[in-house]
């Protein structure tokens, strides 16, 4: 069968997943629908948002599902009644439900940003980035089952990174077009079934957390090694702050520039409560 006449379904929601796309579309494999999660709120006046897989697609004109379950087979009849060849899954955020997983002739393949069986869950690039964990950093193909991150190995691959720490949604955009890439190779030869999945060391399994804001706090006078580890494991959401005391009231100061150099951690850039960015040297002088 020729790659692009491929029946492909693609699970995916935010920028990691279009990154994926993008990266499979260069090489000629286009999905014939995607299945991204329902429209959400968004930003200060709360309006109502397509994800960026949906715009990827709407403007690519492929047909577009926003489940709010995947629980029931007869409420998505444009999957359980067709015949698919490949599923591919890139942060979904949604564990698919056995009657999906058994639905394409050649299974499931899912793109995950780290060398499992390390930093399996919701935030492997972000923990690796916290912990100081270069050498889990990588992508890898599964062949996804029941359990999260839980499947036989198909494929996986390390990059070259062009420093380290890396700030976050610059390492994001690497590792998940890395995945891309990785998975544009894979496919023809899994569909030809010339790989076999390897099963994991579950023995060696590390799981990863989902970040809350909280985990952004940093203290100014901690390792400064660690704190420039948490700035750019925190890159983007929830970013890094520290709080001050100005006239009796604690104060959060939002971080939105820092760098590491020889051996000290220094803030560039910083966002007081309620005003605009300034550099910190000025807002350090106005609070000194």
């Amino acid at each position: 069968m020729n790659i692009r006449d491929l029946n492909i379904a693609f699970f995916g929601t935010p920028d990691l997943a279009v990154y994926v796309l993008e990266e499979l579309g260069a090489l000629g494999i286009t999905p014939s629908i995607v299945i991204t999660q329902p429209d959400r709120p968004a930003g200060r006046k709360m309006v109502l948002t397509p994800s960026a897989v949906k715009v990827w697609a709407e403007a690519k004109e492929i047909p577009v599902l926003q489940p709010h379950t995947l629980a029931h087979r007869d409420e998505l009849p444009e999957l359980a009644n067709t015949e698919w060849d490949l599923f591919i899954v890139a942060a979904y955020n949604t564990i698919l439900p056995t009657w999906v997983l058994a639905l394409p002739k050649r299974h499931v393949l899912n793109v995950h940003p780290s060398l499992l069986p390390k930093f399996r869950g919701p935030s492997p690039i972000r923990t690796a980035l916290r912990t100081n964990a270069q050498d889990a950093v990588g992508v890898t193909i599964i062949q996804l089952d029941r359990e999260v991150d839980h499947g036989p190995i198909v494929a996986q691959a390390t990059i070259e990174l062009p420093r380290w720490p890396i700030e976050g949604r610059i390492l994001d955009e690497l590792l998940f077009r890395e995945g891309g890439r990785l998975l544009a190779e894979v496919i023809p030869l899994w569909m030809k079934d010339t790989i076999t999945p390897e099963e994991q060391e579950h023995t060696q399994a590390t799981m990863t957390k989902k970040f809350e804001k909280s985990d952004g706090e940093i203290r100014l006078n901690d390792d400064p090694y660690q704190n420039y580890l948490t700035y750019c494991a925190m890159d983007g959401w929830p970013g890094t702050f520290f709080f001050v005391d100005i006239d009796g009231v604690r104060t959060r100061i939002k971080i939105t520039g820092a760098e590491y150099e020889d051996g000290g951690f220094f803030v560039t850039t910083v966002v007081p409560e309620g005003k605009k960015e300034v550099p910190y040297e000025v807002w350090e002088q106005n609070h000194s």
